[in-house]
């Protein structure tokens, strides 16, 4: 078995030789919980990256650690990445030639090449217990020192390197716990090389001993991926920095395994930090700091929600173009790129090393310029669906004239829903604080001839009534502030707000005259 095993592997490696350049990214998270925004910029660099290549783009789920399952987010990773385009060619629901593509499924794959890791010398059974490496850890620590499985700790621990033969396959034939742990070479410098930060060189003194193979029957993360990365013919792994310290380990599997020449090539991305630069932007932070984390709103099987940016009322081309201008510069003062206009002139030599502060503002602006750029008509039928959900049904060309009028000054459609809603329905209530600087004694008795002036006008249109208002309250001395700051407050209910001329002239003369006598009736009352 163990022999027909070693020539398919022969045979594998064999089509690596010949096979051609091709680029095959994936994106493998894991189904631990909602997918953070640096989880979505590190799956859209990827779907750039083998765009670009015209390579392929594959997502992987990596469930090795069932203790750490989270029921529902699997689904959520896979929606969450739909909403923001980008697609794969091969997944857990497509399927593909290099599947299955979820490890858990994959699980019967691990275990012999686990086995030979052990018989070429570079793996070994450890059978310390939990409890037994909890009691070295904490005699270390009062001794001030910081305790690691490695290449020194291990000559004195119970494993197959200090233990008979005899008495390695009584503990296997056991069944007692047992892991399977990577031989660190002793005192080798690792030399690796990262797309992005260049060499990098790492003495394996510094280095422990990782678990790659449990006694339950699944692989550790570093042993599956590396497998994966391998037998899905993998040609570039990018992945977030704070997988570089597992860099030197990853290289080491490949050379222990004999697959050095198909090695893929590294770029690890920076990390994606606070507002204010002090630190990862963690999912913790989530709502904390006044702003998503997540690309969609997440519930967790608990029942608690956390705000998406979907939901918030951001457009996904906004989401996704911000994300990429995060740790990625088009070396260019162009900040507006469609998705595929990112895959045109997106390169991994355009990345920085260093962290990049995430802007909620920016993030805003992003979706100001979006929305700015969309018809009328296009807002119109967005804005028309939330009306609907508040029971207002109204003229889809009307609402397109409010788009048009409100759409300069908003950040999301919510805001012309709310700046727009004095449109489709009369003020319920004045706001206290500008009547009470605003509304003078002689307001009402202004409003009243305003009314006048109004019903005499035939052409309802903004500047002829501009003009007809202006000249009559001038011929009065009477000045326009006078006029229009209480006119405001009786249409809109505040002080703030578009042109009153447009307001009027598209609410038209019946409903701003029925405005102004309701609002002198009840602000006088």
């Amino acid at each position: 078995m163990l022999y027909d095993f070693y020539w398919l592997n022969i045979i594998i490696f064999a089509k690596k030789i010949f096979m051609d350049n091709k680029v095959r990214v994936r994106f493998a998270p894991s189904p631990t919980g909602p997918l953070h925004l640096g989880g979505v910029r590190t799956a859209l660099f990827n779907y750039l990256f083998a765009k670009k290549n015209n390579g392929t783009m594959i997502l992987r789920i990596e469930d090795t650690d069932q203790t750490r399952f989270v029921a529902g987010a699997e689904e959520y990773i896979i929606e969450s990445l739909k909403w923001c385009g980008i697609n794969f060619d091969e997944d857990v629901i497509k399927g593909g030639n290099y599947g299955p593509y979820r490890q858990s499924d994959r699980k019967q794959i691990y275990k012999q090449y686990a086995d030979i890791l052990i018989e070429n010398g570079n793996a070994y059974y450890a059978f310390d217990t939990p409890d037994k490496l909890d009691l070295i850890r904490k005699e270390f620590e009062s001794q001030k020192i910081q305790f690691q499985y490695d290449v020194k700790t291990r000559k004195n621990l119970r494993n197959s390197l200090t233990l008979t033969k005899t008495e390695v396959d009584e503990f296997l034939s056991s069944e007692k716990h047992y892991v399977i742990r990577f031989k660190m070479p002793e005192n080798e410098v690792v030399r690796m090389s990262d797309l992005i930060r260049g060499n990098i060189e790492v003495n394996t003194n510094t280095l422990d001993d990782k678990v790659l193979f449990k006694s339950d029957g699944m692989p550790t993360y570093h042993l599956a991926n590396i497998v994966d990365d391998y037998l899905m013919e993998i040609s570039h792994v990018i992945r977030g920095e704070e997988w570089l310290p597992s860099l030197p380990l990853h290289v080491l599997l490949y050379r222990a395994f004999g697959w050095e020449s198909t090695i893929p090539q590294f770029a690890h991305l920076p990390l994606i930090l606070k507002p204010d630069g002090k630190g990862k932007l963690s999912k913790r932070d989530g709502d904390k700091l006044g702003f998503p984390v997540f690309p969609t709103d997440w519930k967790t099987p608990e029942g608690e929600v956390y705000s998406g940016y979907k939901e918030w009322g951001y457009f996904s081309e906004a989401f996704v173009n911000m994300l990429a201008l995060l740790g990625w510069n088009p070396g260019t003062e162009q900040e507006i790129f469609s998705l595929k206009e990112l895959t045109k002139i997106f390169t991994l030599e355009r990345v920085g090393k260093s962290g990049s502060r995430f802007d909620p503002d920016k993030t805003k602006w992003f979706n100001h310029q979006y929305l700015q750029a969309k018809s009328n008509n296009e807002l119109a039928i967005l804005v028309e669906a939330e009306l609907k959900k508040n029971g207002i049904i109204t003229d889809i060309k009307f609402v397109e004239k409010i788009c048009e009028m409100l759409k300069e000054r908003a950040n999301f459609v919510k805001d012309i829903v709310k700046e727009g809603k004095f449109f489709f329905q009369i003020p319920e209530s004045y706001d206290a604080e500008a009547i009470k600087k605003r509304w003078k004694p002689d307001s009402a008795s202004i409003l009243i001839e305003l009314k006048e002036v109004l019903a005499a006008t035939e052409v309802f249109e903004s500047n002829i009534l501009e003009n007809n208002i202006k000249q009559h309250f001038e011929s009065k001395n009477i000045g326009l502030g006078q006029v229009m700051t209480p006119f405001r407050i009786v249409v809109v209910g505040t002080t703030s707000g578009p042109s009153m001329m447009k307001i009027a002239e598209l609410l038209g003369k019946n409903e701003i005259i029925k405005r102004i006598e309701i609002g002198v009736e009840k602000i006088n009352f």
